[in-house]
């Protein structure tokens, strides 16, 4: 039955969200070596080498962007796609196998984005799938009610250069919130209002 809640929230998820250009990685348990993946600090990849099985690992990329690799050594992984690591792999430690052969997979997204601001409890949220902005505050503990301007929510975007999406939750009560999906590294910000008192 979790299953099948899990189902429907991922078919209902996908199916809300009208920005094609939002990531899609976020299952990828299994995934090919699609280049469009980019691995970030966080995430769990396997390393599978099918000529020396002892090799095999499964490893997360640490804080460094590294992973190491038991036999041969360590490696830049974050910032690449799975394909480019089987590459780096290859060039760093092909001299010490016997078949130049290595598959890297996806088993899980780190997905970390940040809330800041008028929340019960700001700071980095991590999450093994994508968030929409209201999740992310949600997963913050909330608007704090007494503070939050909730007209004037704003999310914060760096990745290829700074860019600004304000939202509007004053329709929260009745449900009429807008449905925005955030990229890993996102800043959502939820404003305090001005009293005058």
């Amino acid at each position: 039955m979790a299953a099948g809640i899990l189902l429907l929230c991922g078919i209902a998820c996908k199916t809300t969200n009208p920005d094609t250009s939002q990531p899609q990685n976020a299952s990828t348990h299994g995934a090919t070596n699609d280049t469009s993946v980019t691995l970030r600090e966080g995430d769990v990849i396997r390393v599978t080498f099918p000529s020396a099985t002892a090799l095999n690992t499964q490893q997360m990329i640490r804080r460094d962007g590294r992973i190491a690799l038991p036999g041969l050594g360590e490696v830049t992984a974050s910032g690449l796609s799975p394909a480019d690591l089987e590459k780096v792999i290859l060039e760093k430690f092909g001299k010490d196998l016997v078949t130049k052969e290595v598959t890297v997979t996806m088993e899980s997204v780190s997905y970390a984005v940040f809330v800041n601001g008028a929340v019960l409890r700001p700071g980095k949220i991590a999450s093994n799938r994508p968030l929409t902005a209201l999740e992310a505050i949600m997963e913050a503990g909330g608007f704090d009610r007494a503070k939050a301007n909730l007209k004037k929510v704003r999310v914060i975007r760096t990745d290829g250069g700074n860019k600004t999406y304000d939202l509007d939750f004053s329709g929260l009560d009745s449900g009429n919130v807008p449905v925005f999906n955030l990229k890993p590294s996102d800043i959502v910000v939820v404003p305090e209002r001005f009293n005058l008192f």
